[in-house]
């Protein structure tokens, strides 16, 4: 039955013919349409919306296309359209498993499906499908069977090349990619065995055939210098080259301001602006400014202006857009935006005019806003001070006193701020983890020479202070202007998960508050519990991964860690494309205009979320797997070197022990212990030898000798030197793992 409807009743309307000299009606009318009508197809969409002229109905195919690709919409073999997230339907990205199975990641914010490794037979990992909820696995799990596939995102996969009889195959390097990829005679080029290579997707998986490819990238020998970030790059698919269109918009950048740019903003080039960052970077998103006032303090944090230089829809905001972020490997960046942009005309260097968009936020002794306006304005930093710089400032003066006098005054007035809005952030329960971020130093060869931690001082707590405080200023003005937006959202733990925690923080003494939810300032007072133990390190790891993972999304469900009831990201437009949108959100507002002829609707910001948290989920397992390579690199001439470590996970086949100072993790399997049966404790996360008692939990100290290391598989094995364990009585239901009588004539099976 087709509605008494109209195109001109789109709610839309006038959203779409702002875009489109031609429009359409828009996504959410056609959404509309077929929830009230059911599933149409073709032509009966065209009589529903009436759509009589051709090139509108030529339109309307393209728009119908888009959304199945999206995931809003599948036909069935009839030409049927169907709204997803009905009858069972549900659109949403694969996430590969390296044991085989896989699961969907929904578009919307429901649990994850399992895919069977029968249903990943046909599908890559970062595919986006359509399957049909078919039931529950015996974990209580639902499980789906795949119904289309929407879009393939694996054109290219990076590995190792291996033949036999005159055919090669590719074997990964992304273990989550399952299928090796047939490599036929006449597609090796001149790539030998064992060759680290690049091959092209020429045909994809199906249930019944493997993927083919066709090498069109040799990198170079297996542990070749600068190769593990190479091999991140093309595994992850990230985007190196610009496209030529993109060059064709940049061409013309100077290195300065253009005059006619500088007009109508206000004018702060004689307030002693500064930026802190580390003392290698090269892009700076924010400089600060920040002076006493009668009732507190009052505070700029200025943000480079990057949408005066990337206009909506163009080839530059496309590329950004596919990028989603920059990216950091140990040895380089792979940037969002031209260097002509994110080092020159949008990073806010010392003594040059430069763009910005700034939050003027009046903080009150409590550490409250009082008052805050965003403006664009036309800054001069005075200063390049680095973190270093800044703590030696605070902490003995009169070494660099001389120098930076001018601005000695505000830096001691930003950390006054500072100890306030720290003192704030512990009352209002915000979690607030150390953890330790690992370096690197390479040498002459581009070898790694030298892992060391990150330690972060004062300097870097006070720009983190300010940086939140902005966010959070932007997050409430687009709120109060009811304006659809990007937020930053971080929703609690899992009851299961927190069942979890709470067994193991048991094991070691420790308790969660809380009940059955727990809230960020259970967590934050746990934490200062644990400030004086050696393995404070381990727990907050343990507590970390009780919780979600924070994504971009146009809903406003708030952010547990810091426990913001609203919160987005404002402050680096030049490396992350959500805050480029909140700018361009801003600045649409201070233009004086509304939701109803904003540039993005809502069902829009959410797909731009989803992209976005898929870039940044894609960007950390690059850089991660870049590290996993080097610290396998480093630890392979270190074999037969001892090592102190603290135990920081267990399992079934053995536990994991993390390596002081240089924080690198390895295992030492179960089957290396000594002549005895271990039971695994799934609850407890322990080993139990049966006969000796001894016991293996996470936070024991242990001496462990480099055994092995496997750099394709990103694996180090340890073998225990000296036990730390200690003797407790037999447990029950546990699994029983390991080797008994080793050297007896009678085999035992090990588990």
């Amino acid at each position: 039955m087709t509605p008494r409807t109209n195109p001109l009743q789109d709610p839309n309307r006038s959203r779409e013919a702002e875009k489109y000299p031609h429009p359409i009606p828009s996504r959410e009318f056609i959404l509309q349409i077929l929830a009230e009508t059911g599933p149409l197809d073709f032509t009966n969409l065209i009589k529903s919306l009436k759509l009589k002229n051709k090139r509108d109905q030529e339109s309307l195919s393209r728009r119908l296309k888009a959304m199945e690709r999206d995931g809003q919409l599948v036909a069935n073999r009839r030409g049927v359209y169907c709204l997803v997230n009905t009858r069972n339907l549900v659109a949403g990205r694969v996430i590969g498993h390296p044991e085989g199975f896989g699961f969907l990641k929904p578009d919307t914010t429901s649990d994850d499906i399992t895919l069977s490794a029968r249903e990943m037979k046909g599908l890559f990992h970062n595919d986006r499908i359509v399957v049909r909820i078919t039931g529950q696995d015996r974990r209580g799990r639902l499980e789906g069977k795949v119904v289309e596939v929407l879009e393939r995102n694996t054109k290219q996969v990076v590995g190792r090349l291996y033949q036999e009889s005159g055919v090669g195959f590719l074997v990964p390097d992304n273990k989550r990619l399952h299928h090796d990829i047939i490599i036929p005679k006449d597609a090796l080029g001149n790539a030998t065995q064992g060759q680290i290579v690049v091959a092209q997707i020429i045909e994809q998986p199906t249930k019944r055939t493997q993927p083919i490819g066709r090498i069109i990238e040799i990198l170079g020998e297996h542990m070749a210098a600068g190769m593990e970030s190479d091999i991140a790059i093309r595994a992850f698919e990230i985007p190196i080259a610009w496209p030529e269109a993109v060059q064709e918009e940049i061409k013309d950048f100077a290195s300065e301001v253009p005059e006619e740019a500088k007009l109508d903003r206000e004018d702060l080039r004689t307030l002693p602006l500064i930026t802190i960052d580390g003392a290698d970077a090269k892009d700076f998103d924010d400089a600060v400014y920040c002076a006493r006032t009668p009732k507190g303090w009052k505070l700029l944090v200025c943000i480079a202006d990057v949408t005066a230089y990337v206009p909506p829809d163009s080839a530059l905001d496309q590329e950004a857009y596919k990028r989603g972020t920059s990216v950091y490997f140990p040895d380089r960046v792979l940037p969002m935006l031209p260097e002509v942009l994110s080092n020159g005309l949008c990073s806010l260097n010392a003594h040059v005019d430069r763009l910005c968009i700034t939050c003027e936020l009046y903080i009150n002794t409590e550490g409250k806003i009082t008052r805050s306006r965003f403006f664009k304005a036309l800054m001069r930093s005075q200063a390049r001070l680095t973190y270093d710089q800044v703590a030696e400032l605070l902490e003995n003066p009169t070494d660099l006193d001389t120098k930076y006098a001018h601005i000695l005054p505000q830096l001691k007035e930003l950390y006054a701020l500072y100890q306030v809005l720290s003192t704030a952030r512990q009352l209002r329960g915000a979690i607030d983890f150390e953890t330790i971020e690992t370096q690197f130093r390479f040498d002459t060869q581009g070898k790694i020479a030298e892992i060391y931690p990150l330690i972060r001082n004062t300097a870097h707590h006070i720009i983190e202070e300010c940086m939140l405080i902005a966010n959070v200023a932007a997050a409430r003005f687009l709120q109060r202007k009811r304006l659809p937006s990007l937020y930053r959202i971080h929703q609690g733990p899992k009851e299961e998960k927190i069942k979890d925690l709470r067994t193991v923080l048991g094991e070691l003494g420790l308790s969660l508050t809380g009940g059955d939810k727990p809230e960020a300032k259970d967590y934050a007072t746990l934490t200062a519990k644990i400030q004086q133990r050696p393995d404070k390190h381990l727990i907050q790891a343990l507590m970390l991964r009780s919780l979600s993972q924070a994504v971009y999304s146009a809903e406003n469900l708030g952010h547990f860690g810091l426990a913001y009831q609203t919160y987005t990201h404002f402050t680096s437009p030049i490396r992350r494309y959500p805050d480029l949108l909140v700018h361009r959100a801003i600045k649409h507002l201070l233009a004086g205009g509304t939701k109803d002829n904003f540039l993005y609707s809502l069902s829009k910001l959410q797909a731009i979320g989803e992209h976005c948290s898929t870039a940044e989920r894609r960007a950390d397992e690059a850089s991660w797997d870049a590290i996993a390579w080097l610290k396998c690199e480093y630890m392979h001439g270190k074999i037969g070197d001892k090592y102190h470590g603290t135990i920081s996970g267990v399992s079934s086949f053995g536990f994991f022990v993390d390596l002081d100072n240089i924080h690198v993790d390895g295992l030492v399997h179960v089957a290396s212990l000594d002549n005895d049966y271990y039971h695994f404790d799934p609850v407890s996360h322990r080993l139990t030898g049966e006969h000796s008692g001894y016991t293996y939990r996470i936070g024991d100290r242990v001496e462990v000798i480099v055994a092995n290391v496997n750099l394709d598989e990103r694996k180090i094995d340890f073998q225990l030197i000296i036990k730390a364990a200690t003797q407790i009585t037999k447990t029950t239901k546990t699994t029983r793992v390991g080797n008994k009588n080793k050297g007896s004539k009678t085999k035992k099976r090990r588990r």
